[in-house]
Order: C-alpha cells, then structure tokens, then sequence
C-alpha cells in the first residue's frame, strides 16, 4: 500500500517515458527553458535520496518536515520519503510566520529538509523546532550545522526497497489553509491517499498518456503518481491570481498538455487572456478547477478557449477530504448557473463512487455519534457531511476540532465539511456557504453564496461578501462590495447610484431583502493557497468598525480616492 509504489510501477512500464518537465529559466528570447526528466530518472533520484536520508538516521514513522520549492528536488523528496515510511509534513509558508510556527510547533518535526531560510528561522525560533534531531539543508549551508541535500544524496544509485507500510499507516500531515481560523494538520494515511489517486484518475478518466500542468503544487504528485508527463509552470505558487498568462501558454502548447488542475483565480486570469486574444488550447481535454466557488463567467471563457468535446470540472472537496462530489462545466452552464444567479447556491455535483453524503441540521456542538434523526431531506439547508475512502480520520494533535468535526457511525467517521447546502431531488449537492460565515437575524438566517450571488448580477461588481455585525441571533446584515477594476466610486453622488442599484437588486429577492447596508472595498482579503476564498472573517471585524464609525449616511471614508464607502437603504 506503499503510495511510493505508484512511481517505481510507472519506472517499470515506460522507464524512457519523461515524467516532469520542469522550468530552469528564461532563454535569451525570453520564452521559459525546460529540462525533462523520466520516470527511470525520477525514480531512481528518489531512491537515492532515501537511501542519503535514511544513511543520516530518518526512519520510518519519522515525522519531516519539507521546505523546499515546487519542483524536481520536491517530487523526488516526497517519494523518497514515502517510500523510507516517513510521516511527510507540508505546511505552505504564504499562511505567515506567527501560524507558521505555531503549526510547526504542534506537529513537532523530527527532521527538517528545508531551503537555508527554514533553518534560519529554526536557528532564531529553536523552541517551535525542539524534536528536530536531523537537518538538511537544501541549498547553501550557512552559520548552521547538518549536511547539504547535495551532501545526502547518494551518488551511486541502488535500488531503495518501500517501507511495506499498510493503509492504516500515516503517509503525511497536511495544513488546511486557515480561512477560517488557525490552519490544522489533517493526517493522511497511506491508504487515504491511495484512494485519492484511484478517485482521481478513474472519475476523470485521465490515461497514461495524457500530460497534466499543476497549478497547484501539491497536485503534481498526483500527476506523477498516475503515470503521466507533469509539466510544472513557470509561477509563483503562491500567487496563483498574479500569474503571467505568457508564462503558461508557451509550455501548454509546446508540450500539448491535456489536462490542468488549479484555482479559479489561476484560470480566471489565464481564461480572460485567452478570451481577449482568441488564443485556443486545443490539445487540452480538461480542466479541474478547486479551492473556491467559480464563477461561471470562469467557466465560459473556458468554454470558448477549449476544443469540442473538453470540458472543465469542478471538484467540491477540502483537505479533509477530496474528492468529494464533482460536476461539469457544460452541466453548470446549461442546467444550473441560473438558478444559482437567483440565489439557488452553486451546485457542485453528485457524489463520487464510494463517498456517502448526507446533510444534517446545523450545529455549532459536538457530535459524537451518528444519529439518523440528525439527517434533513432534500432540498433543505443544513450541514454537508461526508465519509468514504478519501476522508481522513482526525487533525493531528488537535483533539478539540477533531471532537467538532467527526461523528462516529460505528466502525466508520463522518466528516463535518464545515459547509452547508442541501441536495436537490435529482441527487445534486447545492453548496450555499461556509458554517461559519452564516448570518443570524432575529428572523432568519443568511448564507453567504446565495446572497452575494444575488448582487453579483450588477456589472460593476467583481466579487461580493455577506458579513454579520454583532452577536450572532441578532446580527445586522452587510453586504461588501468589491468593485470591477476602474468602477470604484470617486464621488459621493456616484457611490449613491452604485448603491442603490444595488439595493434594487436585492430587494427584488426574498433571500436579500432585509440587507440594508452596504459597503465598498478596494481589494478583499483572501487565502494564500488559492487566492480564492474570501477572508469574510477580517472583513466581517472592518465592517464593524464601518458602521460603528458612521453616522449611516453615505459619505467616503477619509482615504482618498481608494476608500471604502457606506450606503444605507433608504426602505
């Protein structure tokens, strides 16, 4: 069950065959060089890692901690050490320092393979880095100890044998982003992450000779791990909205890529590119798109830039367990975006082979064992829980939120998504928000993608988030707008029309009529991982120092040209 295994099989089937294709600068033209590597080589780069880090005392069951950027060194050093039975930890840096460290400090590595910045801040935080005992330093070694990676590495190659881990056995530790809260440590096992690849691969059909690009880093193991050519991009991972469309094209076309995970930010910027050039990706078959809601005008400038017969998908999962439900991008175009424009929710699809889903009634409560009665039926608005293959069991070291989070059913744990929707009649998963950003009136309660659905109608409005002032059974609605690019009001006799066509809209729907507040900021808050999901939470507490602040009328906030601005509805 070794998921190392995954690797040496695909070594053994097409030794000759590249498996990663990865960036190594820009040649004199300015277009992005590429050296290849195949899945003999990689295979055997791996082996030789392994045998170098278990040379230095890095066992199995060892838990390390990795730092290094996407690329060759990273996929050949997370082989390496499944296949020693090491315990892999990844903890993305974009989360800032303070969560940083308190995340290192609660898994407590016992090895760190890092670039010379890690160790640095080893060398400054010593107490977040207690257990270490072996440190390897990838790159230039400064003022500490430990060998290099160059210095681990064996430089006559022999065969590695796996670790002959079982599926029970703990593969790796990886940190949610934090949106709504502290990043956790989900524990995956051997056999979770077995059954990723197999969900992966089999529901979305992808053969050995397919080529995948990942825009998401973690993605490109799986990319590897299924047999086919990785083509890693020419990004800053952890700027996915920021990417240089002219980064990314050249090596989809060049190396006829046919398949692409990444963030609706990634191909927001990469589609709208595409759309304004008439450039076509005609090798492309398809397109998964996670991290976030998408956006449907996402989706159709995909539609226009891809060849008959391809399509975008959407998988609806998180960290702790993924893949959970998925749908097409044509089936959101021609059955669901409207409903969802009318405040329906996003529809996320029909559960993938071997998960069960249910939806419960909202709790904020521990609960410890499954109950039938707990269950809503359809088409009602509750709690998205899942469980199956893919779910992991527990966070690590976080007894609490594991507490909050699974429900016990006997032998098996449902996983609490920390999400609510309903399942319609024909079995669809509606996805209407997270738990935690619901807001609760004296009268009813409000979810946040429905509602903000409602005023994405406007033409000037890029993106918008439903926040809750005050105690939650008593809260005050506010919606925040973050306008299109050059649509941000300048003069207060603008700002009044923007926002009462935007009080029009939303009196029109039941589901946004009591709202009475808005709101205009210049660039929301969002997470470092996808550059997708709104911050609600750091919006939420500058909206109470909005409405406190002001007198209610409509006036700029002394800021300048750039400033939020407040509406009040005049019903």
């Amino acid at each position: 069950m070794n998921v190392a295994c995954y690797l040496t099989a695909a070594a053994e089937r097409a030794p000759s065959k590249t498996a990663v294709l990865y960036p190594v600068g820009r040649e004199g033209s300015g277009r992005i060089a590429y050296n290849a590597m195949t899945f003999q080589q990689l295979d055997e780069e791996s082996d030789r890692y392994a045998h170098g880090l278990r040379n230095i005392g890095i066992g199995r069951g060892c838990r390390v901690l990795l730092m290094v950027p996407p690329g060759i060194e990273f996929l050949a050093l997370t082989f390496a050490l499944f296949k020693i039975g090491a315990v892999l930890i990844l903890i993305d840096p974009g989360m800032g320092k303070g969560h940083l460290l308190q995340c290192i400090g609660e898994v407590e590595p016992q090895a760190l393979v890092a670039v010379p910045l890690a160790h640095a801040l080893k060398a400054v935080y010593r107490k977040y880095f207690k257990e270490v005992r072996h440190a390897v330093t990838a790159g230039r070694r400064w003022f500490w100890g430990g060998p290099t990676l160059a210095q681990v590495r064996e430089k006559v190659w022999s065969r590695f044998p796996p670790a002959p881990v079982g599926s029970e056995d703990p593969a790796a530790i990886l940190f949610t982003t934090g949106s709504t809260g502290i990043p956790k440590g989900v524990l995956y096992l051997h056999g979770m992450v077995d059954a990723q690849i197999q969900s992966i691969q089999g529901h979305y059909q992808i053969k050995g000779d397919d080529v995948g690009l990942p825009a998401f880093p973690p993605f490109a193991f799986f990319c590897v791990a299924m047999g086919t050519t990785c083509v890693l991009p020419y990004m800053d991972p952890t700027k996915p909205a920021e990417v240089d469309p002219e980064a990314i094209l050249p090596p989809i076309q060049d190396y006829r890529v046919t398949y692409s995970f990444g963030s609706p930010a990634f191909w927001n910027r990469v589609g709208h590119y595409c759309a304004e050039r008439g450039i076509r990706l005609p090798s492309v078959k398809k397109i998964l798109l996670a991290g976030a809601p998408v956006p449907g005008i996402v989706l159709s400038r995909l539609r226009e830039i891809l060849p008959v017969g391809a399509d975008s998908h959407t998988p609806y999962g998180a960290t702790e367990a993924l893949p959970v439900t998925s749908v097409s991008g044509s089936e959101i175009l021609a059955e669901t975006l409207h409903l969802s424009n009318q405040g329906a929710g996003i529809c996320v699809g029909r559960p993938l082979p071997g998960i069960a889903l249910k939806i419960i009634r909202i709790s904020d409560e521990v609960l410890p064992a499954w109950d039938e009665a707990l269950a809503l039926p359809p088409e009602q608005i509750g709690e998205i829980i899942v469980k199956g293959p893919v779910v992991t069991r527990e966070y690590y070291k976080r007894e609490a939120q594991t507490a909050l989070a699974k429900i016990r059913d006997g032998e098996f744990i449902w996983h609490r998504m920390g999400d609510v929707g309903y399942l319609d009649e024909r079995g669809r998963l509606w996805f209407c928000g997270r738990k935690n950003h619901r807001v609760t009136t004296n009268t009813k309660t409000l979810f946040t993608v429905q509602c903000e659905a409602i005023f994405n109608q406007h033409p000037d409005v890029f993106r918008s988030a439903l926040v809750g002032v005050g105690p939650r059974g008593s809260q005050r609605p506010v919606v925040i707008i973050e306008p299109k690019a050059g649509k941000m009001a300048a003069r207060s006799e603008d700002a009044k029309r923007f926002t009462q066509e935007l009080f029009r809209l939303g009196g029109q729907n039941e589901l946004t009529r009591d709202i009475k507040d808005v709101l205009f900021h210049p660039a929301f808050p969002v997470d470092f991982r996808h550059n997708s999901k709104i911050i609600r939470e750091k919006l939420a507490l500058w909206a109470e120092e909005k409405i406190r602040g002001s007198a209610g009328s409509l006036r700029p906030e002394a800021q300048g040209s750039k400033a939020p601005w407040r509406g009040k509805s005049s019903q």
